[in-house]
C-alpha cells in the first residue's frame, strides 16, 4: 500500500511538472494577448494574487489573471452593495457575473472561458498546487464553512491534507451549481480514492468541460 501511494505521488508530481510546462508553452500566445487586453482595459496589474490554503494548512500566493477592478473589492461590495454581499456569502462566496459590479468587461470574458485560471500553472510548477485536486480555498472561507456546516469537518480535513488543483472531480462532473457541502463531499471522495487512472480521466475530461461553458 505504501509503495502504491509513493508511486502515485511520483506520477502525480511528474504530470504536474511536465503538464504545466507543456501548457504554459502551448497557451503562451493566449497568455500574452490576455495580458495586453487587461493592461489596456483598466488600471492595475495584469496578475491578481491571493493567499490560499495548501497541504498541511500551509498558505501560498495563488495567481490569476486580474478580472476585477483594483482596490479592496470585497470591502467595496460589503459597504456599497449590502444585499449583494449577503448573497455573495450565502452562495458560497460566489456571485453571478452579470450581477457582480467588481468584475471588469474583460474579466467577464476571461472568467467565462476559464482563461483567468491559466496563471495557476505557475503555482503547479512551483509545487504549491496540482493540476488535479480540490478547490483552492481561503483560510477564512474554510473556517466559516466549518462553523456553518459542522457536518463537513471530515471533508474539510481531507481538503487540508492535499494540494489544491486547477481542476477536479466536481468541476468535471457537469455539476458546477453545487453548494459547499456537495462540492466538499466530491473533493473528499477524490482524495480518498486517488489513482493514476482517475487522475488521467479528470485531466482528459477538463478541456471538454471548458469548451461546453463557452
Amino acid at each position: 500500500m505504501k509503495y502504491k501511494k509513493l508511486l502515485f505521488r511520483i506520477f502525480k508530481r511528474l504530470i504536474d511538472i511536465f503538464g504545466s510546462i507543456f501548457l504554459l508553452i502551448l497557451f503562451s500566445p493566449i497568455l500574452l494577448i490576455t495580458s495586453l487586453f487587461i493592461k489596456l482595459s483598466s488600471t492595475g496589474p495584469v496578475f491578481f494574487k491571493q493567499k490560499r490554503v495548501t497541504r498541511n494548512n500551509q498558505e501560498f500566493w495563488m495567481y490569476k489573471f486580474r478580472s476585477m477592478y483594483t482596490g479592496d473589492n470585497d470591502k467595496r461590495l460589503k459597504e456599497n452593495y449590502p444585499q449583494l454581499w449577503k448573497k455573495y456569502k450565502d452562495a458560497g462566496w460566489k456571485l453571478p457575473m452579470s450581477e457582480d459590479p467588481r468584475i471588469t468587461p474583460i474579466g467577464k470574458i476571461i472568467r467565462a472561458t476559464s482563461i483567468d485560471e491559466f496563471p495557476q500553472l505557475i503555482n503547479v510548477l512551483k509545487g504549491e498546487m496540482s493540476i488535479v485536486g480540490p478547490r483552492a480555498y481561503r483560510e477564512e472561507e474554510l473556517q466559516e464553512y466549518e462553523k456553518k456546516y459542522p457536518q463537513t469537518k471530515k471533508y474539510i480535513d481531507d481538503i487540508r491534507s492535499v494540494k489544491p488543483g486547477i481542476t477536479g472531480l466536481w468541476q468535471t462532473s457537469g455539476r458546477n451549481d453545487l453548494n459547499f457541502e456537495q462540492r466538499a463531499k466530491l473533493d473528499s471522495k477524490y482524495i480518498r480514492n486517488q489513482s493514476i487512472g482517475k487522475e488521467i480521466a479528470i485531466i482528459c475530461k477538463t478541456p471538454f468541460c471548458m469548451i461546453s461553458r463557452w
